[in-house]
């Protein structure tokens, strides 16, 4: 009986998500400051989610009525609200494993001759934000606000990784003692994918009238909710699949093979906990511990790589849609980033108010600084329409880079699109939610923030001297 009403919860639960989602799309149809800053419509009906919650509506009748008021509690039962909490760390891998299946996969040096300027330009910002992030950790939010030294790692999760990352990380940061940490993450993402979008147009503009690009193009519209559909999706990317087989595009097919990547990626984690156990017996030091605290869903990402290179070389790539791929990737995308921001905490925000505006201020400036100030030096052929879908990326979005470089270059004539696609695939399984994104507050919590912070410089320093020497050039 439990058991039917845990499915039901989660059925009703699930029912509630898609109501919300066509309310936000109702309010972002009629609401012009949000079609002009291109807000999803999931994060729309996240906050309404949120303001309809106990934290908002709850509390507010509360106050006026009482706790015994009608409503007291909000219009959401605690019940849904502990279901939505729950599907982020879960949704999470369906997005990273869906991220490479449908996509032919190029070969290194195609890769590096289209995309190798804008990839160094990638990892120098995203490393800088692990150098940024630890240096206010040591220097300002530990000794003074009293947060775990953890907490360097927030500007990339919430900048670099967005929403998805943040949410999906939740887990790790409960693990290590850092649950409000979760919800600092996706604060920040939110202020990224505002801010990138306000930023954004801003230096397109400026750009368009200095006389560094031609007039910035005209986004229709439908291209935009195109986009916006999942913040993984690429229009047109290199390597795509254009031809499915249509025998194979059937939905049900397809959930299949992203659930084959994830069992794929389990596998993966489960072999390196083992590894990692047996090693650490073997050197007696059983209490240091890594792979615990690394969620699934960049190994997930990791066993779709793994599968699209196996269907390459069977010769049965042509089985994948990737349209159906992004589709499925796209709606995991709206429930997480919707159950995410409804549930979001916010007295873990207002008690942290402080150290949260000094992160999203740092995360924001250094992302703005290196596209001015790197950007130009490390892309030696227009600098500026290859570098902005990198700067969207960013600040939280993939999507809102797209939008960016379509109003700056809408015929890609600049290849900005082209290299920015390349550019994913040796930049994602690292940093901006990869490998190192997942591992970064485990080894701040095991090494301390004194060796991450050395770390993180060295690295972002070789790709800054590297893409310099490679590529650079004066502005």
């Amino acid at each position: 009986m439990s058991m039917i009403i845990d499915v039901t919860g989660l059925f009703v639960s699930l029912m509630a998500l898609g109501v919300l989602l066509l309310i936000g799309q109702a309010i972002r149809s009629s609401v012009g400051i949000l079609r002009a800053l291109f807000l999803p419509t999931s994060i729309i009906a996240g906050f309404i989610g949120l303001l309809i919650g106990p934290q908002a509506l709850g509390a507010l009748i509360t106050r006026l009525a009482g706790p015994d008021a009608l409503f007291a509690g909000g219009l959401l039962p605690p019940s849904l609200l502990d279901v939505w909490s729950q599907l982020p760390v879960l949704l999470i891998n369906v997005v990273f494993a869906a991220l490479f299946l449908g996509k032919a996969i190029p070969g290194i040096r195609e890769i590096w001759s289209v995309a190798g300027p804008v990839i160094t330009y990638g990892q120098t910002v995203a490393w800088g934000q692990y150098v940024v992030g630890l240096l206010l950790a040591l220097l300002i939010l530990t000794p003074v606000f009293g947060l775990p030294p953890e907490a360097g790692a927030l500007i990339e999760i919430g900048f670099e990784g967005g929403h998805g990352t943040a949410a999906g990380l939740s887990g790790s940061f409960e693990a290590l003692g850092f649950a409000e940490g979760a919800d600092l993450a996706l604060g920040l993402a939110t202020v990224g994918v505002v801010m990138g979008v306000v930023i954004g147009v801003a230096l397109v503009n400026r750009a368009f009238h200095s006389g560094q690009i031609p007039a910035p193009g005209t986004l229709l519209h439908p291209e935009a909710e195109e986009i916006l559909a999942c913040e993984t999706m690429q229009e047109q990317p290199p390597g795509e699949v254009d031809h499915p087989d249509i025998s194979a595009e059937s939905l049900s097919i397809h959930l299949g093979v992203v659930s084959l990547a994830i069992i794929i990626g389990w596998v993966l984690l489960q072999a390196l906990i083992r590894t990692e156990a047996l090693l650490l017996d073997l050197v007696g030091m059983q209490d240091f511990a890594l792979m615990h605290y690394i969620p699934l869903f960049p190994l997930a990402m990791i066993g779709g790589l793994i599968l699209q290179v196996a269907l390459e070389r069977l010769g049965r790539s042509d089985h994948l849609n990737r349209a159906l791929i992004n589709r499925i990737s796209g709606t995991a995308l709206d429930a997480l980033i919707l159950a995410a921001i409804a549930t979001l905490s916010l007295t873990v925000i207002g008690e942290h108010l402080v150290p949260f505006l000094i992160l999203a201020a740092a995360g924001v400036l250094w992302n703005v600084g290196a596209f001015l100030l790197l950007a130009p030096r490390l892309i030696p052929k227009h600098w500026f329409e290859r570098g902005i879908p990198n700067f969207g990326q960013s600040m939280g979005m993939t999507a809102t880079g797209l939008l960016l470089s379509r109003m700056t270059d809408p015929n890609d004539r600049a290849r900005g699109v082209e290299g920015f696609g390349y550019k994913q695939l040796l930049f994602e399984p690292v940093v901006g939610g990869g490998l190192f994104t997942a591992a970064a507050m485990p080894l701040i919590f095991q090494f301390g923030p004194v060796v991450m912070l050395l770390v993180t410089a060295v690295v972002m320093a070789g790709w800054l001297i590297f893409g310099l020497r490679s590529f650079g050039r004066s502005p």
